[in-house]
């Protein structure tokens, strides 16, 4: 059986290396030249590498533990020893833990009007759950209107939804936001460091995780070939790239809804992968690197989180022994904002804010900025942002098949949606049903 997989980012080269196992003929085919999809590896100082794209995992990720383990790699917990530094325009401030110092009874109405939401979605099938037209017809920010809930509830709100699914709350309807903190995990494990869905890190870089992957499914996999259109009959399918037309049995796609919509189908799909009202996941991610974890000796954990932005949270990624690394996340509105900036004034705004944040700290010895916004090849990252109307028009279809084509990715996920082991579970499931069929 000759099989081509469309994306080599941990879906499809998961797809991919199942497939293989069980006796397929697996070309994977990527358009960028290297692998890896959403995660991206940053070498910050000889050797030691931090994440510029997905990074952290917890206990319930158990396929993406089971790689890890299988692939002969390891993890690192997620510092957080120390004081927070806070900003919501009365100046910074340092606090114990990370509760931010705003009213704590507001902020306890705002979880409880979200633990309700979260509760009632049916995270196998949103558009399925009770009243769902009407909780995807309204977007977060519409539905936050709506509340009544204090000033420090909105000023949190943005920061709160821009960490968890990288969105500004006018980007998705309810319903989206509810199954994305639903299908994570639920609220407290998805913000939560120690025992939770941040809890730890892949040592040396969770890119690793798809280059040992392509590595073992060698010539298998080609780069700088992205796909242009897929065609099939009764006895096959032919893919055609930029360099070449591949013949196969059947097809995986495994990439963002936007780019899989990017490709021609003929016969033509009977419905689209996106809408008008699909969004780009809103994140930017900006490595600051320092000889040591510098902030430390100074008593602060290196978590922040800031309303007056650029960055909105940063976090201490440092490897274990070496260079120190503050994380810094750019996300909804404000990402779209800094992804217009001349990288001049990217870099002096990052500087500035960090200066205002962590006064006793050098100026950083590099600075990298990943910007998933302007990827070609991901249109955004967490994840697609499911918009008004998405996913009851989208929903019920995003697994079943296109004749032999068949769907991967992890916005096909239910489980663990917009997070690696979300791609992961896909993948498995993308080769399920081929080897099915």
């Amino acid at each position: 059986m000759r099989i081509v997989v469309v994306g080599a980012g941990l879906a499809g080269l998961t797809a991919a290396t199942d497939l293989a196992a069980d006796g397929a003929e697996v070309t994977v085919l990527e358009a960028r030249n290297r692998v890896g999809g959403r995660t991206r590896g940053v070498e910050v100082a000889p050797g030691q590498w931090a994440d510029g794209g997905a990074a952290y995992l917890g206990h319930r990720h158990t396929e993406l533990g089971s790689l890890i383990r299988r692939l002969g790699l390891a993890t690192v917990a997620t510092t957080m020893t120390g004081r927070s530094r806070f900003s919501f325009g009365d100046g910074p401030q340092s606090t114990d833990g990370r509760f931010p110092p705003l009213n704590a009874t507001a902020l306890g109405d705002l979880f409880d009007r979200l633990y309700e939401l979260t509760a009632a979605v049916r995270p196998d099938a949103p558009w399925l759950t009770p009243d769902a037209a009407r909780l995807d017809r309204q977007t977060a920010a519409g539905w936050l209107d709506g509340t009544g809930v204090h000033d420090d509830a909105r000023r949190f709100f943005p920061l709160f939804l821009g960490e968890m699914m990288a969105a500004d709350p006018a980007d998705v309807s309810v319903l989206h936001m509810a199954f994305y903190l639903r299908s994570g995990g639920g609220i407290r494990y998805l913000n939560a460091f120690a025992g939770g869905a941040q809890a730890a890190r892949v040592y040396g870089g969770a890119h690793q995780l798809c280059d040992l992957l392509a590595a073992k499914l060698g010539d298998r996999v080609r780069l700088a070939e992205p796909v242009r259109w897929i065609d099939q009959d009764g006895t096959g399918v032919s893919v055609r790239t930029d360099r070449a037309y591949h013949q196969a049995d059947a097809v995986v796609v495994a990439v963002p809804p936007v780019l899989a919509d990017a490709i021609e189908f003929d016969p033509v799909r009977p419905a689209r992968r996106a809408t008008a009202a699909t969004g780009r996941g809103c994140a930017i991610k900006v490595q600051l690197v320092y000889p040591a974890p510098l902030w430390r000796d100074h008593g602060l954990s290196g978590w922040s989180v800031s309303a007056d932005g650029p960055l909105q949270s940063t976090v201490d990624d440092s490897p274990p022994g070496g260079a120190g690394v503050l994380t810094g996340f750019v996300t909804g509105r404000q990402a779209r904002t800094f992804a217009r900036l001349d990288d001049k004034s990217r870099r002096a705004a990052v500087r500035a804010q960090i200066q205002r944040l962590f006064p006793g700290l050098p100026a950083p010895g590099r600075l990298v900025i990943t910007d998933w916004l302007s990827e070609p090849y991901s249109r955004g990252c967490y994840a697609a942002l499911f918009g008004p109307g998405d996913w009851l028009a989208l929903g019920p279809r995003l697994t079943v098949p296109h004749g032999r084509v068949h769907w991967a990715g992890t916005e096909t996920s239910t489980e663990f949606f917009g997070l690696m082991e979300g791609a992961i579970r896909s993948g498995h499931r993308a080769a399920q049903q081929v080897a099915a069929a």
